[in-house]
């Protein structure tokens, strides 16, 4: 039988997706997972240190195991790295009732939000936040028809996907053809209630429709969705989705081209993972002088400890 689940994987200390062609393989893998394993995903959102993903499936072991594992020979290749990346566990949260779940999937959703990535959640790529109510919000006027791009030139060896699921020129698979859209949409009812919960600031009223359900478990809060994000800052993530100023600061995705292009330049076909420590320190100084970015930031796009940063 299947269950809901909100699941959270993450980088812990390090950068799990580096650049654009990261976030669309791991969004490829993530539904190579789901469709292998007959599981449903009804959002994800993929930010560059940890994922969120709720998904209807009878075994959530198997299928986060499947798209780590597979995610994760990508990595490795790509990079020259061995080993395990991200935490060794996964965070979970079985969902029951339909307040919980609007609430589950209108956090991980606004993710992007929260962390000061974006101002709303339909401007970012990397989610399912478009999936839904594409016509009545105005998403499909005027869109140009995904690329017929062979799968097999994106997917990895040995996995097929369906002919429904359809990639842009790039590779990116469309969210609406990977997303359970028609539950999703009955789950929500309306767009005007879709865009409510996409906007609407955190707060106890959610917790009080959340008691409706009266399914004898506590309100799914932001706190327990980041649970499983190392130094995730429930005060900061709040006061991003309160500021009625967006301040556009260098993310993630480009602090790591720079770090790899700088690596690229100095030492040729390699990545931070074969070049020796005092080279990453070197970098990591010229990034602090040059962007004034945290030591966190700069450590996780380094994959350092914090600690090994003067």
């Amino acid at each position: 039988m299947k269950k809901t689940y909100h699941l959270c994987w993450s980088g812990g200390e390090e950068i799990l997706f580096r650049s654009r062609r990261d976030y669309i393989h791991g969004i490829i893998c993530l539904y190579i997972a789901a469709y292998e394993s007959g599981s449903l995903l009804l959002a994800y959102c993929l930010m560059s240190n940890h994922v969120h993903i709720c998904v209807r499936t009878e075994n959530k072991k198997a299928f986060i195991k499947a798209f780590r594992y597979s995610y994760t020979r990508y990595f490795n290749s790509r990079y020259h790295r061995k080993g395990r990346i991200g935490e060794r566990n996964f965070f979970s949260i079985e969902i029951c009732g339909l307040y919980h779940l609007l609430a589950t999937i209108s956090y991980i959703l606004r993710n992007p939000v929260h962390h000061g990535v974006c101002e709303t959640p339909f401007g970012y790529e990397f989610s399912s936040a478009r999936a839904a109510f594409k016509n009545e919000m105005g998403y499909a006027l005027g869109a140009s028809p995904a690329s017929k791009k062979k799968h097999h030139n994106q997917i990895p060896d040995r996995h097929k996907l369906p002919p429904h699921v359809l990639m842009d020129r790039e590779g990116l698979i469309l969210p609406e053809s990977i997303i359970d859209t028609a539950d999703l949409e009955h789950q929500y009812s309306s767009v005007r209630a879709y865009q409510y919960y996409m906007n609407k600031i955190s707060a106890e009223e959610w917790e009080r429709r959340q008691a409706e359900d009266k399914n004898g478990k506590p309100p799914i809060r932001l706190e327990d969705i980041e649970k499983g994000i190392k130094g995730a800052n429930m005060k900061e993530m709040l006061a991003n989705m309160t500021s009625r100023a967006y301040h556009k600061a260098i993310g993630d995705m480009e602090l790591c081209d720079i770090i790899d292009s700088e690596v690229r330049a100095r030492h040729g076909d390699e990545t931070i993972y074969t070049i020796p420590l005092s080279a990453l320190m070197s970098i990591a100084e010229m990034l602090k002088d040059k962007y004034r970015l945290s030591k966190e930031r700069i450590s996780r796009c380094l994959a350092l400890n914090a600690n090994e940063i003067v």
